[in-house]
C-alpha cells in the first residue's frame, strides 16, 4: 500500500500559473489537485477526455461551455471532452479540487 499526503506531491508548472499537483498519473488515468486563492482562475480550456471535477473545499465558479454555476465543497461537475472550460475563484480564501481525466490523455489540452 502507498499512502501519501497530496501536499507531498510537487507543485507542477502549468500555463494557469496556479497550484496544480499531480497526484494519480498511470496508464488508465490521472488525478490532479488544483488549488485556487481568491482571485485565481484556471485559462479556458479544451480537454480531449472527459473530465470529472470534485469540490474539496471552499465556493467557486464553474464555466462549461455557454454555463456558469456557483459550486462548494462535496458538489461534483462533469464536463465532457472537447467542451471548453475553466473554473475561478472570485470570493473564497481556497477553492481546491480534485480533477479525474479517464481515460488517460493521449492528446495534449489546448489552451483558447
Amino acid at each position: 500500500m502507498k499512502a501519501t499526503k497530496y501536499t507531498e506531491f510537487p507543485e507542477k508548472d502549468n500555463p494557469h500559473k496556479v497550484s496544480v499537483r499531480m497526484i494519480y498519473d498511470h496508464d488508465h488515468g490521472q488525478a490532479i489537485v488544483i488549488s485556487l486563492k481568491r482571485g485565481e482562475t484556471l485559462k479556458k480550456h479544451i480537454t480531449p477526455v472527459d473530465v470529472m471535477f470534485y469540490i474539496l473545499e471552499g465556493t467557486g465558479k464553474v464555466e462549461i461551455g455557454d454555463e456558469i454555476k456557483e459550486v462548494s465543497k462535496d458538489t461534483v461537475i462533469e464536463s465532457p471532452a472537447r467542451i471548453p472550460h475553466r473554473l475561478f475563484n472570485e470570493t473564497s480564501p481556497e477553492f481546491r479540487f480534485l480533477v479525474l481525466k479517464m481515460p488517460k490523455p493521449v492528446n495534449t489540452t489546448k489552451m483558447l
